[in-house]
Order: C-alpha cells, then structure tokens, then sequence
C-alpha cells in the first residue's frame, strides 16, 4: 500500500504508488506530452522555444520528456543539446549515452553477482500471507 502525499502540482492529497503526482495531474501532463508530440510530428524541424511558444509547454517540461526519454532530438544541426549526466557527452534523449548506461549496467551486474543470493531451498519455513490472514 502507499502513502499519502500531497501532489506537489495541484496540492491534492494523492495515494503515492509509484507516480510522484496524482492521477490527474499525469492526465493533464499527458496531454501536454501529446500536444508536444503532434506539433514536433508536425513541424519536424522546429526548435524548442517554438515548440513551447506554439503548444504553451514550458522549456522546463519539454526538456523532462526528453530525459525521460519520451522525446528525441532529431537532426545533427539540432539547437538543442542534451549532455550525459555521466560523462557529458553530447546525446540526444534520456539522461546517459550509450556507453555509460552499459557500463552502470555492468557494475550494478558485478555488484549485485558479488553479493549472496539465496535460493529457494533455504526459504523453505518462509511463508507468504495476505494481510487479512495475519490478522
């Protein structure tokens, strides 16, 4: 079960699962997200500022989708630049080139091999219960 928060957009006190907003706030961004998508559909080779001008998007949110790896910059002669957080290579969505992201891929492998995995025949007492059986 989650917690209750308050939705840092509206103020509305939300159940937090796994989104940092309520539900419709992220109806609301996705429609925002939609209406970026169709003009950049549209206008292929339309900048930021005219993207955010035409569709009354904020630079600040139409930079997230493109970490987010929602949105793509298109084109070598793009005004627009996107660094890796890692290295600071030029990339074009998301927050990690591609050789970084294999090579934080890697060590979380070697970290996570390194440690003790257990297998199912040492969880044999283990039992799972819903929480209205432990009551």
């Amino acid at each position: 079960m989650g917690e209750i928060r308050n939705c840092p957009r509206c103020g509305k006190v939300f159940n937090y699962i796994a989104r940092p907003i309520c539900g419709r706030c992220m109806q609301d961004e996705e429609e925002e997200f939609k209406k970026v998508k169709e003009y950049i559909d549209e206008y292929p080779g339309a900048n930021m500022p005219e993207v955010s001008d035409a569709t009354g998007i904020s630079v600040d949110k139409i930079m997230r989708f493109l970490r987010d790896e929602r949105l793509e910059i298109s084109g070598e002669d793009s005004n627009i630049f996107l660094e890796c957080e890692r290295c600071g290579r030029s990339i074009r969505t998301g927050r990690f080139c591609d050789k970084c992201k294999d090579e934080i891929q890697n060590e979380l492998r070697n970290s996570l091999g390194s440690t003790k995995t257990t297998t199912r025949t040492e969880h044999k007492t283990e039992k799972m219960y819903t929480a209205t059986r432990r009551r």
